[in-house]
């Protein structure tokens, strides 16, 4: 396994202020503990052998599991409606939520 160059502490604080972060010296240090210990991780999956392996879109062998389209029995608008607080018509009424 080759050895990745590590991230300095400036570059943790350069990294921090492109984001607009202001870090104390004990985030600096823990960040940069942080992210070299993530870059050793990821330099070991690239160090893992998948030539074998196919590549997958997903975890699972499927795909769209929905249910099966068909036509049902909808529920009745009147009797859906007799349990709103408020209605008109066809149509629940709810309180105003954005103002012009």
């Amino acid at each position: 396994m080759k050895k990745q160059k590590n991230v300095t502490r400036d570059e943790v604080i350069r990294i921090a202020k492109l984001a607009k972060l202001h870090l104390d010296e004990e985030q600096i240090i823990n960040y940069t503990k942080n992210i070299n210990e993530i870059l050793t991780y990821m330099e070991q999956l690239n160090e893992v052998n998948i030539k074998d392996i196919e590549p997958l879109s997903h975890v699972l062998d499927q795909s769209n599991i929905v249910r099966e389209d068909i036509v049902t029995e909808s529920l009745d608008t009147k009797e859906i409606l007799k349990s709103a607080p408020q209605s008109s018509e066809k149509h629940f009424v709810v309180p105003k939520v954005i103002e012009k």
